[in-house]
């Protein structure tokens, strides 16, 4: 099966150099797929499978381009950066993988919210210029605060068990209750954990009808001073009302691994290459995210919260095995 690989990272490279795919002629491709890409004819005629990331943008146009293409299989849960109505109607097979980075994910929001609290980065920052103030460093213990998890699936729940053995208080929004945490989270509902909690972790699925869940009047709700961690997906977020509720003091700090049209928001030079491809909205974005990385209570990385060799290790596996599955007629992981 001839294979096209987009969103390739070098932290995956050590998987491929561990094991081999004799079924598979594979290119890899640093680059997302978009409608910028620039690939070969023969690759548009002869690849039967993609393989991509959610910073690609698969859209019908770019999908019809191929004209022997039998899979999609997408190395995130999240499938929403592919036209899955499309795939279906035209016989495309679109794979994701469920819950391969819960742990990961987890340790990394609460790495972020110990950077926030404690203002890792301006003393970091600060003594690189040879400059020290300990005022400016003054930060707050966990376990005199509580922490509020919007979504208490496998992500949140591991991060309501890690808050909790810091002695916080643990507010969970979500619509199902997990029996692992309920013995110390407190249930409540979407008001009530935006004007309680210290901080603020996002943790659900995207959606078309989550889209945006936290806007301007979610941030304003908040309590004065409080932090806001997102790890989950940067739709669900009004990124215009939450750099607005930074500038005026009312959200103290965030940290934001996921960013909306994450493609062009860490490209912002692809704006003024090709500015008619892009929508309002992600145009926006990418601009606001600019003006974030300028502001030293915010911490910006790029999607790297699953990052760990144990969770690209079992993404990639799944992805191969959800391929391999597909043309011996099982169905596990298949989106449509």
């Amino acid at each position: 099966m001839k294979m096209l690989m987009f969103d390739f990272r070098d932290s995956e490279k050590e998987f491929f150099e561990r094991n081999e795919f004799p079924d598979f002629e594979i290119t890899y491709i640093k680059e997302p797929l978009n409608e910028m890409s620039q690939l070969t004819q023969e690759q548009y005629d002869e690849t039967d499978v993609i393989s991509v990331f959610i910073s690609s943008n698969v859209t019908e146009s770019i999908i019809k381009k191929f004209k022997n293409l039998r899979v999609i299989a997408t190395r995130s849960t999240g499938y929403n950066h592919i036209d899955v109505k499309y795939c279906s109607q035209n016989n495309i097979a679109v794979f994701n993988v469920e819950e391969y980075g819960q742990n990961s994910v987890a340790q990394y929001t609460m790495a972020l919210i110990l950077a926030l609290v404690r203002n890792l980065f301006p003393a970091y920052l600060d003594i690189q210029k040879n400059f020290i103030n300990h005022a400016d460093y003054e930060g707050r213990n966990l376990n005199r605060l509580t922490i509020g998890i919007i979504g208490c699936g496998a992500i949140g729940s591991a991060v309501a068990k890690i808050a909790n053995y810091f002695d916080m208080r643990v507010l969970v929004y979500s619509y199902t209750k997990r029996v692992d945490v309920s013995g110390f989270a407190e249930y409540v509902s979407l008001n009530e954990l935006l004007e309680q909690s210290d901080i603020v972790t996002l943790h659900v699925p995207y959606s078309k009808e989550n889209y945006h869940l936290l806007g301007e009047e979610e941030f304003s709700r908040m309590k004065d001073g409080s932090f806001f961690v997102n790890t989950a997906r940067g739709e669900l977020i009004d990124i215009t009302a939450l750099y607005a509720n930074l500038l005026n003091g009312k959200i103290k700090g965030a940290a934001l691994d996921v960013l909306e049209c994450e493609y062009l928001a860490l490209s912002p030079e692809n704006i003024v290459n090709d500015i008619k491809k892009h929508n309002n909205t992600c145009i926006t974005s990418a601009l606001i995210t600019q003006k974030l990385l300028g502001m030293s209570n915010v911490i910006i990385t790029p999607h790297i919260a699953y990052n760990t060799q144990e969770s690209v290790d079992t993404l990639l596996e799944t992805t191969f095995n959800n391929i391999r599955d597909f043309h011996k007629g099982y169905r596990n992981n298949q989106v449509c």
